[in-house]
């Protein structure tokens, strides 16, 4: 068999993307499984491998067809667009988000042209993306736009610990308006199909409550009788295995001790808090917290793609002290999509 061909969007030039992509590629497993090609500026990433402190070559291509993806050479796609005389770690940049930017939709054509199987990407800052006049709440946004996907959704994974999300970069008070039993059921219908393609023949889903204790029977809130019940009900007349809605202040503990293969969450913080809780853990080298081996997915596209579940770490820019585990973490992950 051929193997996979990843496309890999080293992030924001000023944070830690290029950095632990490039302790990444420092691992033959990697080139044992795929072929990665790394989408960003070739001198950015020549910068990285120093920083990381890695033996790799770095290798500028015009297309995926170019590259050689052998262990020990990095192939970049190089899209030329970084000034390393004007490169600042650790700061939000216009150069910055308009090249993480430019990295993201060279490597979406590329996908839906067939060109490449999967997207893996790393970290990006928002307000610098937003700075260069690109407006997206985040990297599924940027997905969901040109894809010109409607019906798509977030997943954040930490080994078996999986949850998918209703809304995500959305006002709190906008949420109770768009917890409607439409979108509940497309989301719970997205997390059951990608549990299928992660090898989970019969995926276990739990959908959570909006409020506190689910509603308790609508003495806190309409919105499980309502909207979120009947999601549940129309997706187990699909042979969906669901229950819901539960309690949001039990559900994920269920969820770690095994019961469920899945979570659907109902908002953004809802989902991110109990996964970074468990996949964020304690530097000593460092004395700070930060994020080590979860990943995140977009549900629905065209397109496979996965990525980093942590941000662009600005504090450990340029440093050398990254840890890379999110991203080998993410591109085993597309392998296995693929």
């Amino acid at each position: 068999m051929v193997k996979p061909l990843i496309a890999i969007t080293a992030g924001d030039p000023c944070g830690i993307g290029p950095e632990i992509t490039a302790k990444a590629l420092a691992l033959a497993e990697i080139y044992e499984q795929c072929r990665p090609l790394v989408i960003a500026d070739a001198g950015l990433m020549c910068e990285a491998v120093k920083i990381a402190g890695v033996n790799l070559a770095v290798r500028a291509v015009t297309s995926p067809a170019e590259g050689r993806y052998d262990y020990g050479t990095i192939d970049v796609l190089d899209l030329q667009n970084v000034d390393l005389s004007q490169l600042e770690y650790g700061k939000v940049t216009r150069m910055g988000g308009e090249a993480s930017f430019q990295y993201i939709a060279k490597a979406i054509e590329l996908a839906l042209a067939g060109e490449v199987h999967a997207v893996t990407t790393g970290p990006i800052n928002k307000e610098a993306i937003n700075l260069a006049g690109h407006h997206y709440a985040g990297h599924t946004e940027i997905f969901a736009d040109l894809t010109k996907t409607r019906d798509y959704c977030m997943m954040l994974i930490d080994k078996n610990f999986r949850v998918s999300h209703v809304t995500t970069h959305v006002a709190y008070s906008q949420v109770p308006l768009l917890i409607k039993k439409e979108r509940v059921l497309k989301v719970i219908e997205l997390t059951h199909n990608a549990l299928l393609k992660m090898g989970i023949a019969s995926p276990r889903i739990a959908v959570a409550g909006l409020n506190p204790h689910a509603g308790e029977d609508g003495l806190f809130g309409r919105e499980e009788i309502e909207e979120i019940s009947p999601a549940v009900a129309a997706a187990r007349s699909q042979g969906i295995h669901v229950e819901g809605p539960i309690s949001p202040d039990t559900i994920f503990v269920k969820l770690r001790g095994g019961q469920y293969d899945a979570v659907v969450a109902m908002y953004h913080d809802q989902g991110h808090i109990p996964t970074k809780v468990i996949g964020f853990q304690y530097d000593d080298a460092t004395g700070k917290w930060g994020s080590v081996a979860g990943i995140n997915i977009t549900l629905g596209l065209p397109i496979i793609r996965t990525s980093v579940d942590h941000g662009t770490a600005f504090g450990k820019a340029g440093k050398g002290t990254a840890n890379p585990e999110s991203m080998v973490d993410a591109l085993k992950m597309a392998i296995r999509l693929v």
